[in-house]
């Protein structure tokens, strides 16, 4: 039995499914998503229902991200945040032209029960972006923090490694939990197709949403599992490139 975080997906379902099969997913198997489900491949409604069926047969575990946000927002009022509009948006809203207002509903429900963060009995928190307070996630003043920051991954990046917990350098931020998964913030960025780890912190944002790939990374034993990059798997299509 392992547990998974899985990085943004941002409408990539041919990439969420090569992942699964890749990783030889089995029923035991929980898998946390740290969040983006939507916007920038043709596919974020499909990706949506895929999830809710997938829920039935996994223990799966869905930390609300940005763009959900905006997604969910729009399915409830039927206005789309201009800048959501541009920034994948309009590809989402695309994606469900055939989808039933039973379904919409449904997927409201799956966007509405999403967690913004979770945390395990060994203190490993999973988030989207990040949080501010020094006191941890409980403490933030600002729920929105919990999807939009980068601070936190910037300090984790440019922290220097010798740096123990024990000292008085190392961040409070940091000192609440054994380990950090997050997305939001791409490690082509970084000139990096992989997760990336910093300091207690494990960026598994591999830009699906861009000309990266979709990553998978195993909580215990650290192995990473990755699609092919989402321009082959989507050739016809450029994703948030076009934004």
């Amino acid at each position: 039995m392992r547990t998974l975080v899985i990085g943004d997906i941002h409408g990539g379902l041919r990439g969420l499914k090569q992942l699964l099969e890749l990783a030889r997913i089995t029923n035991d198997d929980t898998l946390i998503f740290v969040g983006d489900y939507v916007d920038g491949w043709s596919e974020s409604a499909q990706v949506i229902q895929f999830l809710i069926e997938l829920s039935k047969i996994n223990t799966c575990i869905f930390i609300k991200g940005n763009h959900d946000v905006w997604c969910e927002d729009w399915l409830r009022t039927g206005q789309g945040d201009p800048v959501w509009l541009a920034h994948g948006g309009l590809e989402t809203v695309e994606s469900y032209a055939s989808v039933s207002e039973d379904e919409k509903k449904q997927h409201l429900y799956f966007f509405d029960d999403m967690s913004l963060y979770h945390i395990d009995e060994q203190k490993r928190l999973f988030i989207h972006a990040g949080y501010t307070s020094m006191h941890g996630v409980e403490k933030e003043y600002n729920f929105r923090n919990f999807y939009f920051d980068r601070t936190l991954w910037e300090m984790a990046v440019t922290m220097d490694s010798r740096i123990q917990k024990d000292s008085e350098l190392y961040p409070n931020r940091l000192k609440h939990y054994s380990e950090i998964y997050i997305g939001h913030t791409p490690t082509i960025n970084y000139y990096k197709d992989q997760p990336m780890n910093a300091v207690n912190v494990w960026n598994v944002d591999t830009g699906a949403a861009f000309t990266g790939k979709l990553s998978a990374i195993d909580i215990d034993s650290k192995e990473v599992f990755q699609s092919d990059a989402l321009t082959d798997l989507y050739p016809d299509e450029l994703g948030r490139n076009k934004h």
